[in-house]
């Protein structure tokens, strides 16, 4: 389960035996959620999913990563490629300062 990037406390991965559409799991303590990237052009879409038997982010918390996610998602099809396409191992990016939404 590669590890791409902790946002904050947000966990943000990709598990070994995903699939498409292009889409990462979001861990924050015991909560974890999905969410799909539709991408035309330099426009995304997320389409927060619920994990089943597994407590979903807060509306607040899937907000805050959602700013995060859609400000780096070149980034993470990047990376998406790496592991999936490429089979390369990922370094995972800590930030620790909040980004503000545009």
């Amino acid at each position: 389960m590669p590890k791409i990037f902790q946002y904050l406390n947000f966990i943000i991965r990709f598990y070994t035996n995903d699939h498409l559409p292009i889409h990462v799991h979001i861990h924050l303590q015991e909560r974890e959620m999905k969410a799909e990237f539709e991408i035309s052009g330099d426009n995304v879409i997320l389409i927060f999913k619920r994990i089943k038997g597994k407590k979903p982010l807060t509306e607040v918390e899937a907000k805050e990563v959602a700013v995060f996610l859609k400000e780096n998602f070149k980034k993470i099809i990047s990376k998406w490629e790496a592991v999936f396409i490429y089979h390369k191992k990922v370094k995972c990016e800590v930030i620790a300062k909040k980004l503000n939404k545009k």
